[in-house]
């Protein structure tokens, strides 16, 4: 079972995310703790986040008091809602918030059944509830409940289904093996649509890709330059390389095949839905691109922004290690495009040239492996 624990300042952002799907009846209320349950049985997002509201006193220094959890035992596990609710309270308990009014959402809107918790960190004294060493017991506490309810262990699973690969770096030669060590098994192992979309896969380990054409004894050819991309995340002083290089299965055609099976396996794998309910969840209590970032990375996603010299967004795409799957980000939805998000971060759009590259610089480049240093945006690529 995987715990994911955001923290923010929008509860009423927090219980509305999670009442939709109850209205769109792909989730239901499981269980409440010092909460008022209405007569009728059906919860009012405002009703609710006042009652959680007045657990608060009138003045506290917590910047982020609201604590939202999500617990998500493996697909094979069979939990009834008795049990789900079991789980959660143990959970709250030995993380220290037990005390707390809490609200429990059970989420059916993936194949995967999970628990959603809303409550508030802040005790009615105005002190923070202590949360030394969150992840860690956060983990520790997982593992006890796994154990107690015979569930499949998520330790050293999810390690193993994440490829991690190591960042090109020109200044250290062999630029055919250190891409052919990326563009191989990425081409092979994430799911993309789009020469763009594979664009923005590779961006994050330094490499970029190029689209060629050409004529060749009086017939038309298409071919792919791999090339090594510099800490600005322009082309180096390096000679790009044929894909031809590495093998057939990074070559145009055999990419431009996988592109066209990759929609129906993305259909087939709900891999849309999963990364669209991801996504809606980080952008709870993102005022910021920054804070944006960092919650995708909680669920294992790289937001790939590509804007113009002013600093306008023309491009989104989402990046899910998850389930490897690569999504522009209209086709999650329009409040998920490029104008979307320049309604919601228009601050990019009042910096300077400078400003702008330190501003996005190290929130473009997911780090992967221990060894990737921070980078910055690249600019001028099509997504």
């Amino acid at each position: 079972m995987v715990a994911k624990i955001t923290t923010g300042n929008n509860l009423y952002g927090a219980l509305a995310y999670n009442q939709e799907k109850v209205d769109k009846e792909k989730g239901k209320v499981l269980a409440t703790h010092i909460v008022r349950e209405p007569m009728d049985g059906i919860f009012n997002v405002a009703a609710t986040a006042e009652d959680l509201q007045r657990w608060m006193p009138s003045h506290f220094r917590c910047e982020k008091p609201v604590i939202h959890i999500s617990l998500n035992p493996d697909i094979k596990d069979n939990l009834t809602d008795e049990q789900l609710s079991e789980v959660a309270a143990k959970y709250m308990d030995r993380m220290g918030w037990g005390s707390q009014p809490y609200i429990v959402f059970k989420h059916s809107d993936i194949e995967r059944e999970h628990i959603h918790i809303v409550s508030v960190q802040v005790s009615p004294d105005g002190k923070k509830i202590n949360d030394k060493l969150r992840n860690e017991r956060s983990v520790a506490i997982t593992e006890e409940l796994e154990k107690e309810y015979g569930l499949h262990p998520a330790k050293g699973q999810k390690r193993s289904d994440e490829w991690q690969f190591t960042p090109v770096d020109y200044t250290k030669g062999n630029l055919k093996k250190q891409i052919g060590a990326v563009v191989k098994p990425a081409a092979s192992m994430y799911r993309f649509q789009t020469l763009g979309e594979f664009r923005a896969l590779l961006t994050l380990y330094n490499i970029g890709i190029e689209e060629v054409r050409g004529e060749r004894g009086g017939k038309s050819y298409r071919g792919l330059l791999y090339t090594a991309l510099d800490a600005d995340g322009k082309q180096a002083e390096a000679t790009p390389l044929k894909s031809s290089l590495f093998s057939k299965s990074v070559g145009f055609n055999v990419l431009e095949k996988q592109m066209e099976r990759s929609g129906a396996k993305i259909e087939k794998n709900k891999n849309k839905e999963h990364l669209r309910h991801r996504v809606a969840e980080a952008f709870l209590d993102a005022p910021t691109e920054k804070q944006l970032r960092e919650n995708l990375r909680t669920f294992h996603v790289d937001l790939y922004l590509r804007r113009n010299d002013t600093g306008r967004i023309t491009g989104v795409t989402f990046i899910d290690h998850e389930k490897r799957c690569v999504l522009n980000g209209s086709r999650l939805g329009k409040e998920y495009s490029a104008n979307a998000l320049n309604e919601r971060y228009p601050e990019a759009m009042q910096k300077s040239g400078a400003d702008l590259h330190t501003l996005s610089g190290e929130a473009d480049r997911r780090q992967i492996s221990t060894v990737n240093k921070q980078k910055k945006r690249p600019k001028g690529r099509s997504i």
